[in-house]
């Protein structure tokens, strides 16, 4: 993963040092840390012991090279002994995120009788009686499996499903924490669409939902759309459409602050994968005047002879006047840029080409396509993917309400109407007492916005009909 440039607790060290205990040794060890470009963010756990005083740092770095300049920086300062060093991340990881757990006490026999043989039979008969009743009297019932490959792994690409499980782990922690909702994380190694698919149908029986993750495009789109043509239950990849109900979100809130309406808007899009087309799919449908899609070779248009099944789709739907020409070139004149692509593509020049008073939403991760201090004075609004700018595009606000709304509703798929309710429930997280250039949308710590994106998404799913008889 590629490095930050400022200090983050990704690459936080806990040090438990041994030092003289004498006036001015802590502060020459924390000089020491500061030189090297540390930042101290915790002291904890003084201890005198005779001349030694024994102290755990809390030191958040840049990169891992970083933190062995760190390391090395400790263990060079005078009267200093380095007695323990651990990356928290790493310990944070140990042994696995997640664990499973009853939710009833089995202490005596009628317990397990009824928990277990021979009660259980009787469930298991009227299971097989009627099979919807699963979604009362098992785990389906509350719990979505997230799914990966390892093909598209955040910032990482290709790193296999092994690889893979740290993320979806933390994605069921993310499920359980904001919404209730029990995930479980399905790291498979398949070759291509057809055995993923059929591993998926096979599953299913166990679950109530399908979270698909980190599948690269094109593979992405052909798996969700076969999988929610066979399946009975939610099937939503979010890597498309939780990325997208957040986006429109933070536009219904920024055209809110500055009194626009999204008819007026001619919007540029970088990076036409997965989110991209996702993206261009929920700003049509809210009724966004124009938007043009970018990839590495320019714009997207009908007609170009080098798209795979998404980017065809897209060209058919977007870019109604054929533009052409490169990221630079497209944006001249557009009112909204928004990036999932890479870092460091646009650049304040071509800001100040943009219409007067432009939304710029750089969403690339770590780095963004142009970084706020960059944009500042030239766009209105600012958001990017990360959590230490203001406005901070992530999913979070989106899947776990989502979910929980179409386990609630009994939903048996989720659509582009539950999608466009989580996004209005999520801008109206954000009271007009709240609302500026800085606040777009909610925190993705505001413990009120999944139980209201779920209540969104339970409503509409009624209405749509699109619920388990």
């Amino acid at each position: 993963m590629a490095s930050t440039t400022t200090t983050t607790a990704a690459y936080s060290l806990r040090m438990r040092v041994r030092i003289d205990n004498r006036p001015g040794a802590l502060g020459e060890l924390a000089t020491a840390v500061g030189a090297a470009g540390g930042n101290i963010v915790a002291l904890a756990g003084f201890e005198a012991r005779a001349r030694k005083l024994e102290e755990d740092l809390v030191v958040n770095c840049r990169d891992e090279a970083h933190q062995q300049a760190v390391i090395e920086a400790v263990r060079a300062c005078r009267g200093v002994e380095l007695l323990e060093c651990e990356d928290r991340t790493f310990a944070m990881h140990a042994g696995g995120k997640i664990e499973v757990a009853p939710v009833v006490e089995v202490n005596d026999n009628e317990a397990l009788a009824m928990a277990y043989t021979p009660g259980v039979a009787r469930v298991c008969t009227a299971i097989a009686q009627d099979p919807r009743l699963s979604h009362a009297l098992t785990i389906r019932r509350n719990t979505v499996a997230i799914v990966s490959d390892g093909t598209a792994v955040l910032g990482l690409g290709d790193i296999g499903a092994t690889a893979a499980m740290p993320v979806m782990e933390g994605k069921a922690m993310l499920f359980k924490g904001f919404a209730g909702v029990d995930a479980f994380p399905i790291c498979v190694d398949v070759d291509d669409a057809d055995q993923l698919v059929e591993l998926v149908e096979r599953l299913a029986p166990t679950f109530g939902g399908i979270n698909l993750e980190d599948i690269a495009a094109p593979r992405c789109f052909e798996v969700e759309e076969r999988l929610k043509a066979s399946l009975d239950i939610p099937v939503f990849h979010d890597d498309q459409h939780g990325t997208a109900v957040v986006v429109l979100a933070a536009l219904e809130n920024a055209l809110k602050l500055t009194g626009r309406k999204m008819g007026d808007l001619r919007v540029v899009i970088a990076g036409v994968g997965a989110a991209g087309v996702a993206i261009g799919k929920i700003l049509l449908t809210a009724g966004v005047a124009e938007v043009v899609g970018v990839d590495r070779i320019g714009a997207i248009w009908e007609g170009r002879d080098d798209l795979n099944v998404a980017k065809q789709w897209f060209a058919e739907h977007t870019n109604a006047g054929r533009k052409t020409g490169s990221l630079a070139e497209v944006m001249a004149g557009a009112d909204v840029f928004v990036g999932v692509s890479g870092p460091g593509l646009v650049t304040a020049a071509d800001l100040r080409r943009m219409a007067p008073d432009p939304f710029v939403f750089a969403m690339a991760n770590p780095e963004p396509e142009i970084r706020p201090e960059e944009a500042d004075g030239l766009a209105t609004v600012i958001a990017t993917g990360r959590s230490d700018y203001p406005n901070q595009i992530n999913n979070v606000l989106a899947f776990p309400g989502i979910f929980r709304g179409a386990l609630d509703a009994h939903a048996h798929s989720i659509t582009e109407g539950m999608k466009l309710a989580a996004a209005r429930a999520i801008a109206a997280a954000v009271s007009d007492d709240e609302l500026d250039a800085e606040k777009i949308v909610p925190s993705v710590f505001d413990r009120s916005v999944a139980p209201a994106v779920a209540e969104a998404v339970a409503a509409a799913a009624v209405a749509e009909g699109v619920i388990r008889s």
